[in-house]
């Protein structure tokens, strides 16, 4: 009797710590058991570049069930997240979503930016020590060596002994390097001109993989030389003004700024499918790609995979946010993002995966569209504005170097020729920061010795402070006014602190996500440490945002 017993309670305790399983009923009512990794076996960083919070609300009613609904509805969706500096563009963008930090420590001021050592202006992944893999020109010449600190992609490659794999895909260079940081096993960007090549850099490899070389071979790059029309009638697009305006920039050869837009290989370069909704469906194509020819989330490692879709910044910047052109564009891509989200259910497993969409900063309306309908703005002219400030210095101090470079709204001092003209550099500032704020069009000026020795707390200046590199930025900063940018007066651009530019999405979805929604406000680098702490890995090096708990499950 009691062997009896003890086989009896050896069975039942080996069936309450047998490994569990989903059952999940098929339409046949068939039940299918999946097996669920205790981690998730791919986390996937989708960033879509330019896309403003309101997207999500204002073409809501368009969107089918399965894209960005999908994950509003079975995700987290946070809707007042922000980005928590300036300038908000695309390369700090991205580097502040995967490194939880500002550009103040990750050192990513901008996409382009002046070196004060180099005396030269660089662009943020640009390495002349790399070469181009994939093509013959210098488009491969990058690699991650400006950014400062790690990802939460590289604290995954050191937590999983470097066993966890890392790739980045976007249109762009800068979208693909800096997400998948310093320790990925690939970065690929797509070089538009004459090639339309999937390429890579010698920092990553020294030739491309097969899987690469036959997606560049199987004509899927040039099956996008197609017509662009709207995805629907075209009076439907009521939550976007009228086609045909005078707000727009001219697309490829297409004389009018109106559908359909005429896409041609005969006349047209590859460049021109990443200023159209389909360079975002060649995005996904090589991203499901990926996950077969780089085998990711195949076993119980955590691989990561970034995408950041490209298109809809180009598009945002020639149409700008009221266009026909960026509804379709948005449209489209809920498209795309379905047809990725079942690509994943189907190759990692529904439930195996963790995903989190944002984007890396908004955009404001096309000002001379606001002026039209009363609202303030304008444009901004930097040339005449720079010629001014000379003028002014020079006829003051008698002396036309002082001023080494313009651009990203600050200004760089000429230290040599301080120094041999014993010129204060305080005293210059203050006297800068005085004359720029009697110009019309400049709201608020900022110097290097208040950001240097004040701890602002709020408003633009904590915001200023936050992109403030002590070495990389200038010694004067200044801020437009709302809605007044530098830029042609057709299409759009972004960078400012401003809700129109700091305002995106932020959503969680997948293995190990709560659903819910929330209107406190979190900040773009809350994704990182929160990424981190579901993983159970270090935060990257530089982490300075919060872990956003109520989104992840506790274990039970």
């Amino acid at each position: 009797m009691r062997q009896v017993l003890v086989l009896i309670i050896s069975f039942l305790v080996l069936a309450c710590t047998a490994p569990k399983s989903t059952s999940e009923t098929t339409e046949n009512n068939e039940i299918k058991n999946t097996q669920i990794s205790a981690s998730p076996k791919l986390v996937v960083g989708i960033v879509v570049d330019q896309m403003r919070y309101d997207y999500l609300t204002r073409f809501s009613d368009r969107y089918g069930d399965g894209g960005f609904k999908r994950l509003i509805t079975e995700g987290y969706n946070f809707k007042n997240n922000h980005f928590n500096y300036v300038p908000t563009y695309t390369g700090p963008g991205h580097a502040s979503v995967y490194t939880g930090t500002t550009p103040q420590n990750h050192g990513i001021i901008s996409n382009n930016w002046y070196d004060k050592f180099e005396s030269t202006e660089v662009y943020c992944v640009q390495d002349d020590s790399q070469t181009t893999v994939g093509s013959t020109t210098t488009a491969g010449q990058m690699s991650p060596h400006r950014l400062q600190t790690t990802t939460w992609a590289d604290q995954n490659k050191l937590h999983t002994q470097m066993r966890g794999k890392t790739i980045g895909i976007s249109l762009k260079d800068r979208g693909a390097i800096l997400p998948a940081g310093h320790t990925a096993d690939g970065a690929y960007w797509f070089e538009g001109g004459n090639t339309g090549r999937w390429i890579t850099s010698s920092y990553y490899m020294s030739a491309l993989p097969n899987w690469v070389e036959q997606f560049n071979s199987s004509g899927k790059v040039d099956s996008y030389f197609k017509v662009w029309n709207t995805l629907y009638d075209i009076s439907s697009y009521t939550a976007s003004g009228k086609d045909l305006n005078t707000f727009e920039g001219s697309l490829g050869n297409n004389k009018t700024t109106s559908f359909p837009y005429t896409i041609n290989k005969e006349t047209d370069s590859y460049s021109i499918l990443k200023a159209i909704p389909y360079g975002n469906s060649l995005t996904t194509d090589f991203a499901i790609a990926a996950l077969d020819g780089e085998q990711l989330g195949k076993d119980t490692t955590t691989d990561v995979l970034t995408v950041s879709y490209s298109s809809t910044d180009y598009v945002g910047h020639n149409f700008g946010v009221n266009s026909v052109e960026v509804e379709d564009t948005y449209l489209r891509l809920d498209k795309d993002i379905e047809r990725l989200l079942n690509t994943l259910d189907s190759k990692v497993g529904k439930g195996n995966y963790t995903v989190f969409l944002t984007s890396d900063h908004g955009a404001v309306h096309v000002p001379a569209y606001l002026s039209s309908v009363k609202i303030p703005s304008g444009y901004f002219n930097s040339r005449e504005f720079s010629e001014t400030l000379k003028k002014y210095l020079a006829s003051e101090y008698a002396i036309t170097d002082l001023i080494k470079d313009i651009s990203n709204y600050q200004i760089f001092f000429n230290y040599e020729a301080l120094i041999s003209n014993n010129i204060s550099t305080e005293a210059l500032q203050k006297q800068i920061k005085q004359f720029l704020l009697q110009q019309e069009h400049i709201n608020k000026v900022f110097t290097r010795q208040q950001l240097e020795s004040t701890d602002y707390t709020e408003g633009i200046a904590h915001l200023i402070q936050q992109g403030y590199h002590q070495k990389r930025s200038g010694d004067v900063v200044f801020v437009l006014e709302p809605s007044y940018i530098t830029y042609p007066e057709t299409g759009s651009t972004h960078g400012s602190g401003l809700q129109y530019d700091t305002h995106v999405p932020l959503i969680f979805y997948g293995k190990g996500i709560n659903r819910g929604e929330s209107y406190k406000r979190t900040e773009i680098i809350d994704i990182a440490p929160t990424i981190s702490a579901f993983l159970g890995i270090s935060f990257p090096n530089g982490n300075s945002g919060d872990v956003l708990g109520e989104v992840i499950k506790q274990s039970k």
